[in-house]
């Protein structure tokens, strides 16, 4: 039996299998894109509350500057991407049609280019041992003042989930790096790329947060990035874990349960069953935040589907608008008929190509006509498709019918705020009912009932 059979078995209740569409960029290697005129960052770019500019018009600043302060607890600090100068307050609209105050750089430097800048990010020696270099606390702080959120499209600051709680303590960091998501392949590049950053970041959060244990998760579709990881570890004790390729494998509720064989309690947190959960990128920032001082100011994404010249896999300084991407990856096709940030279970259709990339950008899907053709939603059969494949248990049925009659004691009594919009239940819907708008729009409603 070899390495990877003896892996093949975690996973978790229901879930769907939607074709993954990977072998367009699967295998791209990671281009580094050339270094924009200009980028827009929105404030908030993380779960949580937006951060304070602290630079002015016509002020100069570096790649790397601090920019913006978080100032409350679940807030990221922002940082220049590039070296040049702030132009006036401007408004952008985010991914999800948010509008939202940001700062735009207007570039002066090109700064480093290519193989240069790809070292200073992810390139060079990684420390495997970090025991008696760097302290608890002086990790947590980096995490902080680096601005760090989870890359895999969650973006709740970092510093909050590595910082030991003595009432709920860390026994296991999990490292996310299933990317479930159909068509998107940067986490997976990235394993393959760079091991050593993720492997030493993942050692660095797990001392900070007290863990004993670390295990990095990977769906079984990925076995060269599997093998570039364990060909890393060492003797860090860091396993791999090699888990059934199933969506949504990637959540991170779903993920502990097929590692570790925990339940995060509904409502509940990772620390409620004593884990730390974080992307395999997110890993890989923070061994660039502890290491080498450097905040988090370039990500790697995914431009990719049928409906793009070129799919890659980029590394892209935040705040590039996504036009731009799309320019660089040869444009689009002919039929090329929506744009998503994202992916397209949980992704958002984008309209306008100046939309900046943010933290939280995993990737940028371009469907085809042919890729969007549904048929007109009908009336619910009641086959419970939806409910079978609910990863959380829920009843999508009655979570739309609630956000349809604006029933939300009938919203709060099936749990709607426990839903996390994986699309596995509209996925599955033969009726081609918009189940996943329709909780959101109930989330919506519920939110601001609770904000009066």
């Amino acid at each position: 039996m070899g390495w990877f059979d003896r892996y093949r078995r975690g996973t978790f209740d229901r879930g769907i299998h939607p074709p993954a569409n990977k072998h367009f960029s699967t295998g791209s290697d990671i281009e580094i894109v050339p270094c924009p005129e200009r980028v827009v960052l929105p404030l908030q770019q993380n779960v949580g509350g937006p951060c304070t500019p602290v630079v002015k018009p016509r002020q100069k600043v570096t790649w790397g500057e601090l920019i913006g302060r978080g100032e409350a607890f679940v807030s990221s600090a922002l940082h220049a991407p590039v070296t040049g100068t702030v132009e006036r307050s401007v408004m952008t609209t985010l991914a999800n049609g948010r509008h939202m105050p940001a700062i735009a750089i207007r570039t002066d430097d090109p700064g480093l280019q290519r193989q240069d800048l790809w070292d200073a990010v992810f390139g060079g020696p990684w420390p495997k041992d970090c025991i008696g270099i760097y302290e608890p606390q002086q990790i947590h702080e980096a995490i902080l003042d680096a601005g760090i959120v989870g890359l895999g499209g969650a973006a709740f600051p970092t510093h909050v989930k590595i910082n030991p709680n003595p009432q709920k303590p860390i026994h296991t960091l999990v490292v996310n790096g299933c990317e479930c998501e159909p068509y998107l392949t940067s986490d997976e590049q990235l394993m393959r790329q760079a091991p050593d950053a993720i492997i030493a970041g993942a050692f660095l959060a797990s001392y900070a947060v007290g863990a004993q244990r670390v295990i990095i998760g990977v769906e079984d579709n990925k076995p060269e990035a599997a093998e570039s990881l364990r060909q890393s570890v060492g003797r860090t004790g860091i396993e791999v874990r090699l888990l059934r390729t199933k969506y949504p494998q990637g959540s991170e509720k779903h993920l502990i349960k097929a590692v570790v064989g925990r339940e995060v309690p509904l409502g509940g947190l990772p620390a409620d069953v004593g884990v730390a959960i974080g992307n395999v990128g997110t890993m890989a920032a923070v061994a660039r935040a502890v290491v080498r001082s450097r905040p988090l100011t370039h990500r790697v994404i995914c431009v990719t589907g049928a409906g793009v010249a070129q799919p890659k896999n980029l590394l892209v300084p935040i705040g590039i608008s996504i036009g731009e991407l799309i320019d660089y990856c040869g444009g689009l096709t002919a039929d090329a008929a929506r744009i998503v940030a994202g992916g397209p279970m949980m992704g958002f259709a984008v309209a306008d190509r100046t939309t900046p990339v943010t933290k939280g950008t995993s990737g940028i899907t371009i469907l085809t006509h042919e890729d969007t053709a549904t048929a007109a939603a009908g009336p619910c059969v009641r086959c419970g498709r939806c409910v079978e494949v609910c990863p959380m248990g829920l009843v999508p049925t009655k979570l739309a019918q609630a956000a349809r009659t604006g029933d939300l004691r009938l919203a709060r009594r099936y749990n709607i705020l426990a839903c996390f919009e994986c699309g596995a239940c509209a996925y599955s819907c033969p009726a081609r009912i918009p189940l996943v708008q329709w909780i959101r729009a109930g989330k919506a409603q519920v939110a601001r009932s609770q904000g009066r």
